[in-house]
């Protein structure tokens, strides 16, 4: 079953496709691979693999039983763009968000360079919302010259973990930016002057900006749990986000 989620800016994950293997600074401390590795131990069904990459095609149905309108996080627990994912096997996964028009579908990649070759003779569906992972400026902000070229309804970015300041940032043709810092055991710190110069250059470039968490390390540089970090930034929270996934 697709399942609900605990992420501040979804509903529910769906993950036809599970397991992944690192490709930047970004991957080092990869919840999902904490996670699959978790659930192997406890004998859960669709990690027997571990994280390994596995194509889950007994799970392409799910969102077509589900009748009520729901934003799903497609792949929370792996890549959908990861090159050893067949493009005939993407083409059943988007058959069913195609299916499946009152859903909304958000997909997140660090391997951008094969949207432009996916969707080349492809369209991508009005209920797809693209995003890309922008950790760094030498991995992370090349994704976005390739992100702002696909005709999507929805372009956004995750800036998570933020592992240092960006610098100046071209946002022209982004719609929503999500910035967070790293959770666990090993998270790396996350300044706030970092998150603020993004914040300053999304309302300066008029992008949706929304603060998920500081992760392992608060604002004030000391280390705890995330929870009690919380997801202040300057006083308040910030929760921009395209109004069509609100309810």
């Amino acid at each position: 079953m697709s399942s609900v989620s605990k992420i501040e800016w979804t509903e529910q994950t769906w993950n036809p496709t599970t397991g992944c293997d690192k490709v930047s600074a970004g991957c080092k401390h990869c919840y999902a691979e904490t996670m699959a590795k978790r659930l192997k131990a406890m004998k859960t069904s669709g990690y027997d693999n571990g994280f390994a990459l596995s194509i889950m095609p007994e799970r392409l149905s799910q969102p077509l039983k589900r009748k009520t309108p729901t934003t799903f996080f497609v792949n929370s627990m792996s890549d959908l763009f990861h090159q050893d994912i067949p493009d005939h096997y993407l083409d059943q996964v988007f058959d069913v968000i195609r299916q499946t028009p009152h859903h909304r579908y958000q997909i997140l990649t660090k391997r951008a360079e094969r949207l432009p070759l996916y969707f080349k003779k492809k369209s991508i569906p009005e209920n797809v919302w693209l995003g890309v992972t922008v950790e760094n400026i030498k991995e992370g902000l090349p994704r976005i010259d390739l992100l702002r070229n696909m005709p999507a309804s929805i372009r956004f970015l995750s800036v998570e973990p933020l592992l240092e300041d960006l610098g100046a940032v071209d946002f022209s043709d982004i719609h929503w930016v999500i910035v967070g810092g790293e959770s666990g055991a090993k998270a790396r710190k996350m300044e706030p002057a970092w998150v603020e110069n993004v914040k300053r250059q999304c309302e300066a470039q008029n992008v949706l900006f929304f603060f998920k968490q500081w992760g392992a390390w608060g604002a004030d540089g000391a280390k705890r749990n995330k929870k009690e970090n919380g997801r202040l930034l300057q006083g308040k929270t910030w929760d921009g986000m395209p109004t069509e996934i609100r309810s």
